[in-house]
């Protein structure tokens, strides 16, 4: 009897580019006896209305488009009360939680890969009553990742963000915060804050630390103190890259819940997208919340040094990059 499978497409993700391959993949979903129905968003949160009002006779919904179209499905599954496996064909510009996944660029590859159907449990936040797949932020750059106007991300791909980031150089704010996690309390001014379960953020691949796990129930938290000067500013984003962890400007941890308080409103990010302005957020790990296809299971829970072997000459070129960036922008004055 064929597999019932809900296929919801963004045909605005990325270039577009879903447009030219939506019959192949939906082609190889049928050949591997799957009964397939094509949705196709027609604004942001539709994806979520979609998924939480699914029937039940579903056994897989395939989602393709970028991580705030997986944001949405995956929300939306958890609002509706009960789990169907997942399968991801990544079409967005930069893919951070694709990379993660060892999920190829290429739509046919991909769509194979749901077709073999090989799952894996993986965590979920939980960010208040909202839910995050792969990361919660706030602070500087989080406004490039849900500022970015579409046709920059679709023109330029991966650079739109930096470009787009650049801007956001010369007005840096930084916020009085106590974080509280297990038994520790943090306070403290901070420029940024990233609450992760990812390998790679912003198309920079290891700059969430070491031994990540998808599916260990942990977050990897870390947050940036406020700089003094754009020399302090630039040590930051280097050590971040290059997976050192300087303990003179961050603080870098894991847990499995935490609550974040401010005296005034901060905007944050869900998984590229705008998660609106909170004075205090309470940030949860539901431990394999969800199943994904992969390619085998094994591929997407190991040790960061495998990662770096992998990634040795992508990290060095993302170092050379960033500086390039903050070469650029000696000509603004940053205002701490």
């Amino acid at each position: 009897m064929p597999k019932k499978v809900l296929f919801i497409v963004n045909p605005h993700a990325g270039k577009g580019q879903i447009r030219n391959h939506l019959l192949e993949i939906t082609d190889t979903l049928v050949k591997a006896d799957c009964e397939v129905t094509v949705y196709t968003t027609q604004h942001q949160g539709d994806a979520i209305r979609v998924t939480r009002e699914r029937d039940k006779s579903y056994q897989l919904v395939v989602c393709s488009g970028g991580d705030g179209t997986l944001d949405e499905i995956v929300t939306g599954m958890m609002q509706s009360g009960f789990k169907t496996t997942v399968g991801y064909i990544p079409a967005g510009s930069t893919n951070d939680f694709a990379n993660s996944l060892k999920l190829p660029s290429q739509m046919k590859k991909a769509a194979d890969i749901v077709a073999a159907g090989h799952t894996f449990a993986c965590d979920v936040g939980v960010f208040n009553h909202d839910v995050f797949v792969y990361i919660a932020a706030f602070g500087l750059f989080t406004e490039v990742s849900y500022g970015t106007p579409q046709e920059m991300k679709n023109a330029l791909g991966h650079m739109a963000y930096i470009l787009e980031g650049m801007k956001h150089l010369q007005n840096v704010k930084s916020y009085h915060i106590k974080v509280s996690y297990d038994d520790t309390v943090i306070e403290d001014d901070f420029i940024f804050g990233m609450i992760t379960n990812s390998y790679s953020v912003g198309g920079f691949k290891n700059i969430t630390g070491r031994n990540v796990a998808l599916n260990d129930g942990l977050f990897e938290v870390t947050l940036i103190k406020r700089p003094n000067n754009p020399i302090e500013l630039n040590s930051i984003l280097t050590a971040l890259i290059s997976e050192r962890v300087d303990t003179a400007y961050m603080y870098c941890f894991k847990t499995a819940s935490l609550t974040i308080e401010s005296g005034e409103e901060i905007a944050w990010t869900l998984d590229g997208e705008y998660g609106g302005n909170h004075t205090k957020v309470e940030l949860s790990n539901k431990q394999q919340a969800v199943d994904i296809i992969v390619k085998k299971p094994y591929m997407v829970v190991f040790h960061t040094a495998n990662l770096y072997l992998r990634s040795k000459f992508a990290s060095y070129r993302n170092i050379l990059q960033a500086h390039r960036i903050f070469v650029s922008c000696a000509f603004f004055e940053l205002k701490l």
